[in-house]
């Protein structure tokens, strides 16, 4: 494990620094919160379509999914195409770099499993 600077011993700029440039922070602030590791599993299991999407996360609301995607699309995560017809079909996908979440998210998921 690797060692870490002592908080205390860090003025307040170099804790910030530190702390903006943590790589947890970071993956969290892509992959984290309640609904983007589901909605990103949902999608790996080919829930591809919005309604289909929202019926399979009965508790999040449609504000809340078009968020999540939009916000898994911009991190380049997710792709998202339009199908030109009557109505507009969208489909999402998992991008490349969203492959990459899925050794991070099957290890989450086994260590959840673990638990009481």
């Amino acid at each position: 494990m690797k060692d870490y600077p002592k908080i205390e011993d860090m003025s307040k700029e170099e804790f910030e620094i530190y702390f903006q440039n943590c790589p947890i922070s970071k993956a969290m602030s892509i992959i984290g919160g309640k609904w983007k590791p589901i909605i990103l599993n949902r999608i790996k299991m080919d829930v591809n379509r919005f309604g289909i999407l929202q019926r399979s996360i009965p508790t999040i609301s449609k504000q809340m999914l078009t968020a999540q995607l939009r916000e898994l699309e911009d991190s380049n995560l997710i792709d998202r195409k339009i199908f030109a017809e009557v109505p507009p079909r969208v489909e999402y996908s998992i991008t490349k770099n969203g492959e990459t979440v899925f050794e991070l998210l099957e290890a989450l998921a086994a260590w959840g499993k673990m638990q009481k």
